[in-house]
C-alpha cells in the first residue's frame, strides 16, 4: 500500500508560540510527497493557529478527541462542527489515555466514531491491549472486541484509519517487535474483513507506541503496517521528520 500515514499526536503539550514554531518547522522540513499523508494533532487551544500554518500544504490537521453531540450543555466538550470550523480533517478517537484517565468505553468510542464520520470528519480509531492482557494471552480477544464495538453500525471504511497502540508501549520506551506488531495488524485486518470484505485491504492500520526514526523502518517494512501514530517523537521536528523520511525511503 502506497497511501501511508504518519500522524503526530502532541497530547497535552505546546503553548501557542511553541505549537506555531513546531508546525512551521515540520512544514518547512517535510520532503515533497508523491504519496502518503502527514497529520498533526495539536491540543484544542492551538488547532486554529496550527491550521493557519499548514493550510494549503500536504499536512492535514487532526483533533485529539470529539464529543458525540452537536451542541448543548456539555461543559468542557467539543463538537464536530467546532473541529471542522478550525480546519480539522481528522479526529483521534479512543486513545488509550482517554480510556485510562477519562474512563472512555467501547460504547462511547462507537458514539464518537458515528458522530465524527456522520459529520464529515475522518476518524483515527485507537485500539490496544495492556501489558497484563498480553501476558495472559488475551490480546486478540481484547483488541477484537474493541474493533467490533468501535465499528458497530458503521457501514463503510472509506474514512476510517485504525491505530494499533499496545498500551504497554506508550511513553515507556518499549515497543512491540516488528513481528508482534505485524501479527496484530494482520489480526485486525482479518477482524474487519469479516464485516467489510476485501475492501479492508485498502484500510490503513498504523502502529503506535514509542515510535522513533530508529525503529520505524523495520516496522513499516511489514505487509500490514501502513504508518505510525507518533507521540513523544512528534514534539521535536527533527525526530518527526526523521520518521517521515524513513517512511518515504521504505515505501
Amino acid at each position: 500500500m502506497t497511501n501511508w500515514m504518519v500522524a503526530g499526536n502532541w497530547k497535552m503539550n505546546t503553548t501557542s508560540s511553541e505549537a506555531i514554531a513546531l508546525a512551521q518547522s515540520v512544514r518547512d522540513a517535510t520532503p515533497r510527497l508523491s504519496e502518503g499523508e502527514i497529520v498533526l494533532a495539536p491540543p484544542f487551544t492551538v488547532l486554529s493557529s496550527v491550521n493557519e500554518i499548514v493550510k494549503g500544504s500536504h499536512i492535514k490537521l487532526a483533533a485529539q478527541n470529539i464529543f458525540y453531540e452537536d451542541k448543548g450543555a456539555y461543559t468542557g466538550e467539543i463538537s464536530p462542527a467546532m473541529l471542522k470550523d478550525v480546519g480539522c480533517t481528522y479526529v483521534i478517537i479512543g486513545h488509550s489515555e482517554r480510556r485510562k484517565y477519562f474512563h472512555e468505553t467501547d460504547e462511547t468510542v462507537n458514539l464518537k466514531v458515528k458522530k465524527g464520520l456522520g459529520s464529515g470528519l475522518k476518524c483515527i480509531i485507537c485500539v490496544g491491549e495492556t501489558e497484563e492482557e498480553r501476558e495472559k494471552g488475551v490480546m486478540e480477544f481484547v483488541v477484537g472486541i474493541q474493533i467490533k464495538k468501535a465499528m458497530s453500525g458503521i457501514e463503510a471504511l472509506d474514512n476510517v484509519v485504525i491505530a494499533y497502540e499496545p498500551v504497554w508501549a506508550i511513553g515507556t520506551g518499549k515497543n512491540a517487535t516488528s513481528a508482534e506488531a505485524e501479527e496484530m495488524h494482520h489480526f485486525i485486518r482479518n477482524v474487519l474483513g469479516e464485516t467489510y470484505g476485501d475492501v479492508v485491504n485498502k484500510v490503513r492500520i498504523l502502529y503506535g507506541g514509542s515510535v522513533t526514526p530508529e525503529n520505524i523502518g523495520e516496522l513499516i517494512g511489514m505487509k500490514n503496517i501502513n504508518g505510525a501514530l507518533v507521540g513523544g517523537a512528534s514534539l521535536k521536528s527533527e525526530t518527526f521528520i526523521g520518521i517521515i523520511k524513513r517512511m518515504t525511503e521504505k515505501r
